[in-house]
């Protein structure tokens, strides 16, 4: 990034998006309710010339586009999420067509949203695009109309070419957030889960230094047989369980180790907690190591605990697959 911003890095859980035809909603797949569809109308956020124009019919209805039925987890979370730009329509809904009546309600001007029995936002990207999405539980019978909006109305008398842009369908199956595009053709499509790993005699060759970072939210690992090392310093490599210092996570809590020679020379107390939003430093040498979480001096040992850092990465598993991503709003070493 530029300027005087701070660089970022994306690393992202493995999803899918179910939805079938991503982009091409002039496909069957998507009926069309009093509605049509222009593919290829305008450039998308793709910077392609790949978005659709929804248009409104002559009719005194309402104005959709409807997918078909998706493959979801009873009982799981959902989030689902369009890419919208204005036309002569500036409001568009995304409507959840499973007998609950939910809903996100984004008006394109106010860069606003009005929900129903959901949590709903909208981001704004460049050249006009908008990103709404909806994360609510999913249902078997979960399946998506996309609507036209007027005057805060989606029931309303069309003129048979207004309309608006729409772009990038995804549904995610047991997402409690939305994550970047995955576009599909005619399937539905998976991304692994993304992982970054830095080998250098340079990390932390000094045998001593201190790590400092903030914890984001993250996705609770529920499903693998064992831990996430989400955050690792290691001396040895980039899987090691000696000689390392790690951050992991399970089951939506937090602990922090540094082991050596074989032994645990600490370990934040108590061992396993939720630590989102939490501001984590962990300072070692041959003297001894300390945790501080918030400020506050959470453990200590004293002794040996020296480490020539070579290896560093994120979302390294162990005993167990990749469920959980973490984001982490700083981090630094000194």
């Amino acid at each position: 990034s530029g300027g005087a911003s701070c660089p970022s890095l994306l690393l992202e859980p493995q999803r899918s998006n179910l939805a079938l035809h991503s982009e091409y909603f002039g496909n069957s797949v998507w009926f069309k309710g009093n509605a049509s569809v222009v593919d290829n109308a305008a450039i998308s956020p793709e910077g392609v010339q790949n978005a659709a124009k929804l248009v409104e019919s002559t009719s005194s209805s309402t104005h959709y586009i409807r997918s078909g039925f998706f493959n979801t987890t009873d009982g799981s979370t959902l989030t689902t999420s369009l890419f919208v730009k204005a036309g002569e329509r500036t409001e568009i809904v995304l409507y959840e067509n499973a007998y609950t009546g939910h809903f996100v309600y984004a008006d394109l001007v106010a860069e606003s949203v009005t929900t129903n029995g959901v949590d709903a936002d909208i981001e704004p990207l460049e050249n006009g695009w908008f990103r709404i999405y909806i994360i609510d539980d999913a249902f078997p019978s979960t399946r998506w109309q996309i609507r036209l909006g007027k005057d805060g109305s989606t029931d309303y008398q069309g003129d048979g070419t207004s309309g608006a842009y729409i772009y990038g369908f995804q549904v995610e199956n047991q997402a409690s957030y939305p994550t970047s595009y995955i576009p599909t053709y005619g399937t539905s499509q998976t991304r692994s889960g993304d992982s970054c790993y830095l080998q250098s005699a340079n990390v932390h060759s000094s045998s001593a230094g201190t790590i400092f970072f903030e914890v984001g939210d993250y996705d609770t690992n529920t499903s693998a047989s064992g831990f996430n090392k989400i955050l690792v310093f290691d001396e040895v490599n980039t899987t090691s369980l000696d000689n390392v210092i790690y951050f992991e996570e399970y089951a939506g809590n937090n602990t922090i180790l540094i082991r050596k020679g074989g032994s645990t020379l600490l370990q934040s107390t108590p061992n396993y907690q939720d630590l989102r939003g939490s501001k984590v430093a962990i300072k070692w040498s041959s003297e001894g190591a300390k945790v501080f979480i918030d400020g506050v001096l959470n453990n200590s040992y004293v002794g040996d605990a020296s480490l020539d850092i070579q290896y560093f990465g994120f979302d390294n598993p162990y005993n167990g697959q990749i469920i959980s991503t973490i984001k982490m709003n700083q981090l630094a070493g000194f």
